[in-house]
């Protein structure tokens, strides 16, 4: 399929700063289930479109302070790097992007304040390069801390520095296994008042982890779909979570992802006939029209990027068509779009 294929006007005005405030206050899309339906909600209203025995699919991933900013010296030369983390490979090793790459040379340093100190082993393509720091383990992870700053996207960087509201309102609810470069953002919209509604209404919860990478901010630059090549992200469902999931779609309920993180790794793990099994490893899958869907039922996510991986993956829940004139309604109504925006309630096509 052409990439272009899935382009969009989107007003930049309509792109959210900050979060809604509070959480479930945001407004909420519902696409579905009949062709073309689309009927303008909050998400304080999504426990009335769940059902006794659903089962809402969360992702517990927490983000890490994973963009840096650090020096390169060559004798009395300096160059002042950003390193943006997202993945890790062992205790000292992370994946990073680098930003200038070409300023930086296999074998060259990269100093941070603190002391902590990364070499480049390796460099790929886009900025992508293997660094091996200093310290490791838990150390490494204090350093981190210490040194880096929340990794807002590129597309509200841009336009403000993260600041100390950031530090909260970048987590999710659920955030508890440390590990990811970018928010599970569909999970930023629950609150306390919001997950009791729903558990009144008969509705069990499982939380899986995916640690989001950077790679999901990355543009796709081939003009062909098949040319894409998606980067791999670390996550784990648990033969317990596994087993609640199988238990609760055996008994008829439906399984609802909250967010694309959480549907990728479903997927990720879904045998032919739509049971999850325990996983444990990465996760490269790229979801476009013609993907049969195996596990998931219902998908809670934000707006999303024209030409985007994830704009691609909401057109195979319904068709690309309907998922256009969905954001165009979007649009025309002033919805907020991306991390800090409004969400979508989107039913599977059947």
């Amino acid at each position: 399929m052409r990439v272009s294929d899935f382009d969009f006007d989107l007003p930049e005005e309509l792109i959210a700063l900050r979060p809604a405030r509070p959480r479930d206050s945001a407004r909420m899309l519902v696409i579905g289930p009949e062709t073309n339906a689309l009927a303008d909600r909050s998400v304080s209203d999504l426990p009335s479109h769940l059902c006794e025995g659903d089962v809402l699919v969360f992702n517990d991933t927490k983000v890490i302070p994973a963009r840096l900013f650090g020096t390169r010296r060559r004798g009395e030369a300096t160059a002042r790097i950003e390193v943006m983390l997202h993945k890790r490979e062992s205790a000292d090793e992370w994946r990073a992007f680098l930003r200038p790459a070409k300023k930086l040379g296999i074998g060259e340093t990269i100093d941070f304040p603190g002391g902590l100190s990364a070499a480049v082993e390796e460099k790929g393509e886009g900025g992508e390069a293997g660094l091996r720091f200093s310290l490791s383990g838990p150390k490494l992870d204090a350093a981190i801390a210490e040194a880096g700053e929340m990794p807002l996207p590129p597309y509200i960087a841009r336009k403000r520095a993260a600041d100390d509201e950031d530090l909260a309102d970048y987590q999710t609810l659920h955030a508890d296994e440390p590990g990811a470069v970018a928010a599970p953002t569909a999970g930023l919209h629950f609150t306390p008042a919001l997950m009791a509604a729903i558990a009144a209404r008969g509705v069990s919860t499982v939380r899986l982890t995916l640690h989001v990478g950077a790679g999901t901010f990355l543009p796709v630059t081939a003009e062909d779909t098949d040319a894409h090549k998606m980067h791999a992200e670390r996550g784990e469902i648990t033969e317990a979570e596994a087993a609640a999931i199988n238990e609760a779609r055996a008994k008829g309920g439906r399984i609802v992802a909250v967010g694309t993180t959480s549907l990728r790794l479903l997927e990720s793990a879904a045998d032919e006939a739509g049971t999850v099994r325990p996983f444990r490893g990465e996760t490269d899958i790229f979801i476009t029209p013609g993907y049969r869907f195996r596990a998931v039922d219902v998908l809670m996510t934000n707006f999303h990027l024209p030409r985007s991986t994830l704009f691609m993956l909401v057109s195979a829940l319904r068709s690309t068509e309907e998922m256009k004139r969905a954001y165009a309604h979007a649009v025309a109504e002033k919805y907020r779009f991306y991390s800090y925006g409004d969400a979508c309630l989107i039913y599977g096509a059947t």
